[in-house]
């Protein structure tokens, strides 16, 4: 077994910062691994060969290197253990090797990086699109609380340097900039199922960071509207205001089509009409769904030209290479102009195109839809209970539980 011990060399210019090395010896022969970590000669106590906490004015900061040496040195050991259990001849050189690989390639933001370009590659671009935010936001996170004071990229972190403080921390972070607890939530989640994933590979032992951070769901706020205010939204006149006018179109289009999510209107194509039926499959869960087409959807569809893309209805209206991109931008301007509406109508809630969802499933359960047709809308606690349900029904019983809500608008 390989001998591990951290010298500190100060600085030949007095009063600067010394730098921090480990010592490894194996076979008798001698290598430096050199660390990014500096203090000054007051803080190394000699004797014990450790960082010194006390007396230092930068008490955060020391602290803070003092954990960087010690995961250094738990990592030095556990390679030393790893290359032992082999019972393959291994030089000190080896070990620096081993190290290096690692702090390369096992740092969150690269281990995340490779998992997100998996994630397109497989198709899954919705899944890669939120790691990649949760990357960012975490990276975000880093740079605003260390600053680059432990000697280590500041908006960057090894895997096996995630503890419950570090996630504890970035909760009070997102808390203390306003983020809804659910936001906050699904960040956490999807950092759990990177971290969980390392531990899979063998990369990383459990240390188990997220005991203390929430991971749940709690219910959201009430986000339906009444079928009065969905009926004051249909007979606003916004002839003289296009984009209000078109905003108003989607979100009535998404509560015809029984709540579609804008992403599924979208990539809807004009090969799903057929019939007099829509069918298609949810891009969130694969799940096909069949509705009848009605008047009131054609009425909007007739008001625009005819899409020059393979999509039905006028959202993605060219072919292009980035057609994801095209429909986020229109999501957010809908989402923005249905603000605007929300204020002519009186309502008070954030309006958005999730809300015509929401009001759906609430509109049939006011007019005495059975649950099993509707299945709560958004009330399941679960995806899989709401495929379910949905998977048993006889089509023609939900269109016509959505032609009793489309004739309460007339």
């Amino acid at each position: 077994m390989a001998s591990i011990k951290v010298k500190f060399r100060p600085s030949e210019v007095a009063g600067r910062e010394g730098s921090l090395y480990y010592q490894i010896i194996h076979e008798r022969k001698v290598r430096q691994l050199l660390s990014d970590l500096h203090i000054f000669p007051s803080e190394w106590d000699e004797r014990r060969a450790t960082v010194r906490v006390a007396g230092s004015d930068r008490r955060q900061t020391v602290l803070g290197i003092r954990e960087h040496i010690h995961r250094d040195t738990e990592r030095l050991i556990k390679i030393c253990g790893k290359l032992d259990r082999r019972g393959v001849p291994y030089t000190a050189d080896d070990i620096i090797e081993e190290f290096n690989r690692y702090a390369s390639e096992c740092s969150l933001c690269n281990f995340m990086e490779h998992l997100i370009s998996r994630l397109r590659q497989n198709g899954k671009i919705r899944t890669s699109e939120t790691y990649k935010a949760t990357l960012n936001s975490f990276r975000k996170f880093l740079a605003d609380r260390s600053e680059g004071s432990c000697g280590q990229a500041a908006d960057d972190i090894m895997l096996d340097s995630i503890s419950s403080e570090t996630m504890e921390a970035y909760e009070a972070w997102h808390r203390a900039r306003g983020v809804a607890p659910n936001t906050i939530s699904f960040y956490t989640r999807i950092l759990r199922a990177v971290y969980n994933r390392a531990v899979e590979n063998d990369t990383i032992g459990d240390r188990n960071p997220f005991r203390h951070v929430y991971t749940g769901v709690d219910k959201t706020v009430k986000r339906a509207l009444p079928l009065d205010i969905i009926r004051k939204i249909k007979s606003l006149d916004l002839a003289s205001e296009p984009a209000l006018d078109y905003a108003r179109d989607m979100f009535l289009m998404s509560f015809y089509l029984r709540g579609m999510s804008f992403i599924d209107m979208a990539f809807l194509k004009k090969s799903d009409l057929r019939n007099g039926y829509v069918v298609y499959r949810r891009r969130k869960t694969g799940q096909q769904l069949t509705i009848a087409w009605t008047k009131e959807m054609q009425f909007i569809l007739d008001k625009y030209p005819e899409n020059l893309s393979d999509y039905m209805l006028p959202i993605i209206r060219h072919h292009s290479s980035n057609e994801r991109s095209t429909y986020r931008n229109a999501a957010y301007n809908i989402n923005h102009n249905l603000k605007k509406i929300a204020s002519m109508v009186g309502v008070t809630i954030p309006l958005t195109l999730y809300v015509a969802r929401h009001s759906w499933a609430s509109a049939a359960k006011a007019k005495g839809i059975p649950l099993s047709v509707i299945s709560e809308g958004m009330g399941h606690d679960s995806e899989a209970t709401t495929r379910i349900y949905l998977a048993s029904l006889d089509t023609s019983v939900v269109d016509h539980a959505n032609s009793i809500i489309l004739k309460s608008l007339r």
